[in-house]
């Protein structure tokens, strides 16, 4: 059984400072515990390359994105202090992406548009 996969995914990428990996891995940790409680979230999770790291995320459309943002927005402003973005991607539907350009601009993400036939399980 699948339904149509319209989530709306936030692709973060980062760059970690030398010396700085384990103060930015015990922070992502309190990312995942904050973001475990959001009704919104799809999925959550950091994976890593050395001191490059990227936070692989789902919602479920814009709204919950956005929820997102701001319920992290302290623990991004601290992660930045010991990290640079160095990519942003984001995936989702046309609507979503039209609901997301002007919060999002700041971050200059690259967008791409879902498209239609693709499920989840």
């Amino acid at each position: 059984m699948s339904t149509p996969d319209t989530c709306c995914s936030i692709a973060p990428y980062f760059k970690v400072a030398p010396g700085k990996l384990d103060e930015f891995k015990a922070l992502t940790a309190r990312f995942i515990e904050k973001t475990r409680s959001e009704p919104k979230c799809a999925h959550y999770a950091f994976s890593f390359d050395g001191d490059a790291a990227h936070c692989r995320e789902g919602y479920d459309g814009a709204a919950g994105l956005l929820a997102h943002l701001e319920n992290v927005g302290a623990l991004l402003g601290e992660a930045l202090k010991i990290a640079e973005v160095t990519r942003v991607e984001v995936h989702a539907t046309a609507a979503d992406i039209e609901q997301l350009r002007e919060p999002l601009k700041g971050l200059n993400p690259q967008y791409f548009v879902l498209q239609s036939g693709g499920f989840r399980r």
